[in-house]
């Protein structure tokens, strides 16, 4: 090998790499060495000889790794340059890298850490973010609290009118500006009501700072889960939320402003002058804003005047009118703001803010102890413009706007909004005329004031096609009688219920006997109109497996009819389902409520249209005769289903909302196919028949195709007629129910005599009534007809299966045992020996029992809103949810045509 092949001798440090470079430095003279090469700090130029600990940058790793047990990498000063070219000596350790030339004013990550490590904030670090984030929230504070001013709640008490159109668009009423507060001073406020509002609502309120922190803090964390963000406020917040009425959105923003105001305001404010801006701001209901208005809308009494009772009542209105004003507010909740339920809930809170005035030494017990009754309200009515029906009209339009959820109760007050509404000024006109017409002819209090007192009339229109309603008679007058008859009575509305279990069989059908619960769910024969049940009286009713019906207590039902009379031909008295319809027989109607399932006949009113809330418990048979109490306008709502071929849409009486910023709210109307419009059809060429030739015959109209449904409830406490034509579907109902508010236990009265009458029946003034105004309503409209019905489903109970052999289950010894009977039914009620037991759909089958004896049960002595069942020792029971009656060792109930 050649000498200059020869491999030179490695220098005892820096590597062969670095003997090439001090070669190649050495022999040419052309290339001098890096900068720091020879490890200099100063990075000058020094020996080549100089020696490194060392032999190799390799090496030199390995040996930091030793030192720092193989997890750490030695850190090398000045790393950056060239590779190889190392600034300094190599430090081996623990592995954390010098300090950096210049201190970062924010050591973050932290330069003397690795790993994870490097990303954990130092005490420091975190200390001084707090303290820069208090001390900007603390300034931040300070600009707020700086810009906000002190509001002035007189400038908030101008309202302007809400503008209500009738359905052609001219104008029905203009109304809500008289309802403007009156302020008063403090001196003329009564100590009592100052006294009351402070012990129910904020009973630090002369020594806290104007704000409530948990109170906010659960509005903050309601508002997050999209809920109220009412709750808590104290009587600052509630001044300062009432004179920014402007501003009444429920964000968080507004939240905040109006605690810097609240803060702000408790600071400069003086606290009486707090207290009687709130007082003079608050809203009461009825349109009362301010405490003077507040006494004059419930009390026609000035503030001054107020006692200790009447200052806890209206302490109470200030949760909300709709749920605490003893008249109630059905339109807008119907279920939870009756005016049952809303004096209980008044007369609570009012009993509890005067026990709390006590506790507090704001009032002696001996004064206390006055009021334990809720004081004597006025007529929440009293503008003249709202006489008539139009207060009737407004309420229900005022409720639709509510309930619409784009404008709240509070913003519709204060007004300047314009409600176009679907209510017909023609045929609300001809409604009411046809009801004054049968009044005034009919009902004489003076001539019979036992039986023509409290007697009240209720209707409504609905357009099928649309839904909209086009009118109602809510009462006599709506500044006089302040319930809106046309909406929730609680009237029962007896035997128009029937064409819901009808729709119920055609839709699902009945259940077959000879399966199961279960199975027979599935298992379901339609039901042909031809199909046959039988009509007689004082029928004892079976579940649809042939088995006696009983209730928990072993007892049966025996269904009677209108007038106790048997209907049909002798001995089995089968008629079919048309004819049951015709003549409102009760006992086929609840038979066959039976076979499809009170669950399936309740669906099948929901479906049409009706309100579940409105529909009483379906655990007993006489469901189907009608013992819920859905108001009038559902019933034309539900009814006019059936006119539609199966359409269903939701009653509506608003159209369009605007205001001055544009349109708030338009109505969308939803259409759901609630029958088949072969069911449909069937039911009305049913119903039909009821007025060509049944109970419902004084409802024909000239030239026009009608069908309805008469019903008169048991005890005759009220009568109904729901009929329609292709165009317009209405109802028409009748009670006797007291409008004085003193009289304790309201319940509605017989109707035995009224106008003259032996009995009221639906086929009597209601249907008289219902004539009268459709005749006119539909004048100049084209006569139209029906849907022609298709056929559907089977004959059901054409031919009695034969009776199947009794079991000891089936006997009425051990089935049925009956409570002991009273002396007069001793010895008309034999028990039934076992060998006579009925067999499935043996409906001549007498079991026994002496049928049709008047002794075997009381057509009458039901209550009205009885919830659960009970039994007297004469075997009398009343009815769940309510007051259909039933008789206990047979119920009789008596829902009649």
């Amino acid at each position: 090998m050649s000498e200059h092949r020869r491999k030179p001798p490695q220098p005892q440090g820096g590597g062969r790499a670095a003997a090439r470079r001090g070669q190649s430095g050495s022999s040419s003279g052309r290339r001098a060495a890096p900068r720091g090469a020879t490890g200099s700090p100063s990075g000058s130029y020094g020996p080549e000889d100089e020696e490194r600990p060392y032999g190799s940058r390799a090496e030199a790793r390995r040996a930091a790794q030793r030192a720092g047990g193989g997890r750490r990498r030695a850190a090398e000063p000045g790393r950056g340059g060239r590779r190889g070219d190392p600034a300094g000596p190599v430090v081996v350790g623990r592995g954390r890298a010098a300090a950096p030339g210049k201190k970062r004013m924010i050591d973050y990550p932290r330069y003397d850490r690795d790993g994870w490590r490097r990303w954990v904030p130092s005490w420091k670090l975190v200390s001084g973010a707090c303290i820069a984030f208090f001390g900007t929230m603390v300034a931040a504070a300070g600009i707020a609290y700086a810009m906000v001013g002190v509001p002035v709640v007189a400038e908030t008490a101008t309202a302007q009118n809400n503008v209500y159109y009738w359905a052609d668009g001219s104008q029905m009423v203009a109304t809500g500006g008289e309802r403007n507060r009156q302020s008063v001073n403090l001196s003329q406020i009564p100590e009592e009501m100052r006294n009351a509002i402070i012990s129910q609502e904020n009973k630090t309120f002369y020594s806290d700072s104007g704000i409530d922190p948990k109170g906010i803090a659960r509005a903050v964390f309601n508002m997050a889960k999209g809920g109220d963000t009412q709750g808590g406020s104290t009587i600052t917040q509630q001044y300062v939320k009432n004179a920014m009425l402007n501003d009444q959105s429920q964000t968080i923003s507004r939240k905040v402003k109006e605690i810097f105001v609240s803060i702000k305001v408790g600071a400069e404010v003086p606290k009486d002058e707090i207290l009687e801006g709130y007082l003079n701001s608050a809203y009461y209901g009825r349109g009362a804003y301010g405490i003077q208005a507040a006494a004059r809308a419930y009390f026609n009494v000035d503030a001054v005047d107020l006692n200790a009772g009447q200052c806890a009542f209206l302490s109470a209105m200030l949760k909300g009118a709709t749920y605490y004003d003893p008249a109630g507010a059905t339109s807008i909740d119907p279920v939870g703001a009756t005016p049952k339920a809303n004096r209980q809930r008044a007369t609570a809170q009012m009993q509890d803010t005067l026990d709390k005035m006590v506790e507090y030494e704001h009032l002696s017990q001996q004064e206390r102890a006055k009021f334990t009754e809720l004081p004597t309200v006025q007529n929440p009515r009293s503008n003249s413009q709202l006489g008539g029906q139009i207060g009737y009209l407004v309420d229900l339009a005022k409720a639709s706007v509510i309930k619409s959820g784009k404008v709240t109760q509070k913003q519709l007050e204060s007004g300047g909004y314009s409600i176009q509404t679907t209510f017909d000024k023609k045929k609300v006109e001809e409604l009411e005329k046809a009801v004054k017409k049968v009044y005034k002819k009919n009902i004489d209090a003076e001539k019979r004031p036992e039986t023509d007192t409290h007697v009240q009339f209720g209707g409504a229109s609905v357009n099928p096609e649309t839904g909209a309603i086009e009118a109602i008679y809510g009462g006599e007058d709506a500044t006089k009688h302040f319930t809106n008859n046309a909406d929730v009575t609680g009237a029962q509305v007896g035997s128009t219920f029937k064409p819901y279990v009808l729709a119920a069989a055609m839709k699902w059908g009945v259940r077959d006997p000879e399966l199961g619960e279960t199975q027979a769910q599935d298992e379901r024969t339609v039901v042909s109109p031809k199909s046959l049940y039988s009509g007689k009286n004082n029928l004892k009713i079976n579940n649809y497996d042939g088995s006696v019906w009983e209730n928990e207590k072993g007892e049966q039902w025996r269904q009677e009819n209108d007038g106790k009379q048997n209907v049909g031909e002798a001995p089995d008295y089968k008629i079919d389902l048309r004819e049951a319809m015709r003549e409102s027989v009760n006992s086929a109607f609840v038979q066959l409520g039976m076979d499809v399932g009170l669950d399936k006949v309740k669906e099948a009113a929901v479906d049409a249209g009706l309100l579940e809330d409105s529909l009483a418990g379906s655990g007993y048979p006489s469901f189907s005769l009608g013992v819920s109490d859905p108001s009038a306008i559902r019933m034309a709502g539900a009814y006019a289903t059936f006119a539609e071929s199966g359409k269903q849409r939701e009653p509506f009486s608003v159209t369009k909302v605007s205001n001055k910023d544009g349109t708030v709210y338009t109505h969308k109307a939803e259409t759901k196919q609630a029958f088949t419009a072969k069911v449909a059809d069937n039911v009305t060429d049913v119903l039909k028949t009821v007025v060509e030739d049944g109970t419902g015959s004084n409802a024909q109209l000239s030239g026009r195709e009608v069908a309805g449904k008469t019903g008169t409830t048991d005890g005759n406490q009220s009568a109904w007629f729901v009929g329609y034509t292709p165009q317009l579907s209405t109802a028409i109902s009748m009670f006797r129910y007291p409008d004085d508010e003193t009289i304790k236990n309201r319940s509605f009265l017989e109707m035995y005599g009224t106008g003259g009458e032996k009995k009221i029946h639906g086929a009597s003034f209601p249907s008289i009534i219902w004539q009268d105004y459709m005749e006119d309503a539909l004048k100049g409209t084209k006569a139209e007809k029906f849907p022609k019905a298709e056929p559907i489903g089977e004959v059901i109970n054409d031919t009695p299966p034969p009776s199947p052999s009794p079991s000891p289950s089936q006997t009425e010894e051990e089935t049925s045992p009956s409570p002991s009977p009273s002396p007069s039914q001793t010895e008309t009620s034999p028990s039934p020996s076992p060998s006579n037991t009925c067999g499935v759909f043996e409906f001549n089958c007498e079991d026994g029992d002496n049928s049709g004896n008047e002794n075997a049960g009381n057509e009458n002595g039901g209550s009205e809103g009885s919830p659960t069942p009970s039994t007297s020792p004469s075997g009398t029971g009343q009815e769940d949810d309510s007051g259909g009656n039933q008789n206990g060792g047979g119920f009789i109930s008596g829902q009649n045509g």
